[in-house]
């Protein structure tokens, strides 16, 4: 049976293109040019320009309103008071020849009273904190606050959660001490022989035996401003093993079906990377000394930078 949209008596829909199952509230101005999918629920005093797209299952609370270029994709939400905009330089009656296109993606969610500056991508999955000022893209799955808004986390959702050595450990020993699977794909995290020693300490890990691969180039990274994210990208063929050597940082990983975050703050834990693992880096400390083992010599053509694209290749893979 069909499902037919509910507009209120109050509301003035000027567009053809309301999905099935859409509901609109009172006092909501929709204009002709604008699309919007099944099951999506406008809520009061919400007005929706000419050149909008909004998708399926997607919830826009009271007070909101979306400017030409603003595309919302799947089971979004954007709450109450939310300002999105589309022009950097807004002058009275001077209008752009196209307005900057902002992109929300599929599942993220805005916090009410947040900002939404023109031409940004919020990642899929994303969340923005209620009243954050976002100035620029928003990778998938973090979560961002503040004005401006800067990345305070990543969503979760591995049942581990966050996994270290130190007090609760997510993950299932495979039996081997100082080995813990991460719950991600095959990334594991591990924990070296460390020496005390009146003269100095010492940490040691043997490739092969102990990291699982042997390298044929190494990386550093230091000097990382606190508020930075680094990563952000795949491999198709390259093993990475990373050890803060100083210092701390935090290391999301993703497999394109789970995530989770590991801290490493001590130089004899490390945790490896297979092929086809998102990563991520970020929480840097001051002092922090990232130590990178890969398995192969730098091609870029070995790099995934987009996260659709990685989650596209990992269900071909799947799928093959």
């Amino acid at each position: 049976m069909t499902r037919t949209s509910k507009v209120h008596p109050t509301a003035d829909v000027q567009t053809s293109n309301v999905g099935e199952g859409t509901t609109v509230w009172q006092s909501v101005v929709i204009l002709a040019g604008a699309r919007i999918g099944c099951d999506v629920n406008l809520c009061a005093h919400c007005f929706v320009e000419n050149d909008v797209i909004i998708g399926d299952r997607v919830t826009v609370k009271s007070g909101v309103y979306l400017w030409d270029g603003v595309r919302l994709g799947d089971d979004v939400f954007v709450g109450p008071n939310v300002t999105f905009t589309n022009d950097k330089y807004p002058r009275s009656k001077v209008y752009p020849q196209r307005f900057h296109e902002t992109h929300v993606e599929a599942e993220a969610s805005i916090g009410g009273g947040a900002v939404i500056l023109p031409g940004v991508t919020i990642g899929r999955g994303a969340m923005v904190g209620a009243g954050a000022v976002v100035t620029r893209s928003v990778p998938p799955y973090a979560i961002v606050t503040g004005s401006p808004a800067r990345i305070v986390g990543y969503v979760e959702n591995n049942a581990q959660g966050k996994v270290n050595f130190n007090g609760a450990v997510g993950g299932d020993s495979d039996g081997r001490e100082g080995r813990i699977d991460v719950g991600v794909g095959d990334v594991s995290l591990h924990r070296f022989t460390a020496v005390q020693d009146m003269r100095g300490d010492l940490s040691v890990g043997e490739f092969l035996r102990e990291i699982p691969f042997s390298p044929k180039r190494y990386f550093l990274v230091f000097n990382v401003p606190s508020e930075k994210t680094r990563g952000e990208h795949a491999h198709f063929n390259c093993h990475q093993f990373l050890v803060c050597v100083k210092g701390s940082c935090a290391v999301v990983v993703d497999d394109g079906v789970s995530r989770s975050e590991v801290l490493l703050d001590s130089p004899h834990v490390g945790i490896y990377l297979p092929p086809l693992t998102w990563g991520i880096q970020y929480k840097y400390s001051s002092d922090a000394v990232l130590l990178v083992f890969a398995s192969d010599y730098y091609d870029p053509t070995d790099y995934i930078r987009d996260y659709s694209e990685f989650v596209e290749i990992v269900k071909g893979k799947a799928g093959g």
